[in-house]
């Protein structure tokens, strides 16, 4: 490995997914043969203290408290956007300017005039992007895009989608910014995870009708406050689709729901059978089939038989883990970046995504059906 090119990696943001993209980047070439060698060059945080913090404590050579230094570096080669969404915008065109690679995460911003913004940049530089959207990446989630493909459970006609999780449920949870007003709210935060795999699985979603609700009308300020201050962004978002191909469905994201931790779940509907997946049970698939005498769910597990699964393990029943998606991840997008595979989903994709949810978020303001406007 150590005579294969390397691949210079700068990331911004040492928080919960910059910490998952760090040890994506550290094992990936352990467990994948790949084309170069990803290095941790650089990392960014708010201020150079916890950026030299982070970077001894994440394995990267250098750190630095201004993403600008980052993104002009002449050592990174790839730009990992882990900040909050409403900061990935200015990081994220400065990058294209200077001719790096994206791997920007989810939402790729808070509306989809920015991220247009963003994906007309990139086509226009002809850099390389990809969004983290990690969950695509379960094998379970293939196996169930390669069922609908071949027509095994024939023409598709209903899909049911839920994200829903608890960490909004307490009243007294914080402001932060999930919560502002330029962060989107649940719709966009974790409902653009249902939404990428309602197009991933099914196809894009032409139009829909949805309800936006605030659970928590207040929050506190800050931690410990006793001021609060209102809440102006959704809890919860309940919508009606209706795809391409002329299926229907629902789909709801939730991030104040009570007794849920990963509820990213779907249920996709055809003629001649279903199926079904819980990300609570991220190694299981449920597949019905109408065959005489074979009516009801099967309960398939993951396993070598289901790439890249035997990358890891060369056992079934053993499991792979959130972290393990977002290997997987790194390492389809090293093989894009060589040109060895197809870097989906680009930002192209998360703009059709961001426009989805923002279609929810006008229905629920004129209480009609709204369009999904194109990327």
């Amino acid at each position: 490995m150590a005579d294969k090119p390397e691949i210079g990696i700068g990331l911004v943001g040492a928080g919960f997914m910059g910490r998952c993209h760090a040890n994506a980047f550290r094992a990936v070439s352990g467990l994948f043969d790949l084309p170069r060698r990803p290095v941790a060059r650089l990392l960014a945080d708010a201020t150079p203290e916890t950026a030299a913090a982070s970077a001894a404590a994440l394995g990267f050579a250098r750190a630095t408290g201004d993403w600008r230094t980052l993104v002009t570096d002449a050592e990174v080669d790839v730009v990992a956007v882990t900040a909050p969404n409403a900061l990935h915008e200015p990081v994220v065109l400065a990058a294209i300017a200077g001719g790096k690679a994206v791997y920007c995460e989810k939402p790729l911003s808070t509306t989809a005039a920015s991220a247009r913004t963003m994906m007309q940049a990139a086509e226009a530089a002809g850099v390389p992007t990809l969004v983290g959207f990690n969950f695509l990446r379960n094998p379970m989630i293939r196996l169930a895009r390669d069922i609908v493909a071949a027509g095994e459970i024939g023409r598709i006609t209903g899909f049911r989608g839920r994200h829903a999780e608890n960490y909004m449920a307490d009243p007294d949870a914080p402001h932060s910014f999930r919560t502002d007003p330029a962060g989107g709210g649940a719709a966009a935060d974790i409902g653009s995870h249902i939404v990428s795999l309602a197009r991933h699985l099914v196809g894009p979603i032409l139009r829909t009708s949805a309800a936006c609700t605030t659970i928590h009308r207040t929050r506190p300020v800050h931690p410990g406050s006793a001021e609060r201050a209102p809440v102006e962004v959704d809890d919860m978002t309940h919508a009606l689709v209706t795809f391409e191909d002329g299926a229907a469905g629902s789909i709801e994201a939730n991030w104040a729901a009570t007794g849920r931790t990963m509820d990213l779940s779907f249920e996709i509907t055809g003629t001649r059978g279903a199926v079904a997946f819980s990300q609570e049970r991220m190694n299981e698939l449920l597949l019905w089939s109408a065959r005489p005498g074979r009516q009801g769910y099967t309960r398939i597990e993951a396993g070598p038989d289901h790439p890249p699964y035997g990358a890891f393990c060369p056992a079934p029943g053993h499991h792979l883990g959130f972290n393990d998606l977002k290997v997987i991840e790194v390492a389809d997008l090293i093989r894009g970046i060589a040109g060895q595979g197809v870097l989906y989903p680009d930002f192209r994709e998360a703009l059709a995504v961001q426009e989805t949810v923002e279609a929810m978020q006008r229905s629920s303001a004129s209480g009609g059906w709204e369009d999904v406007l194109p990327p």
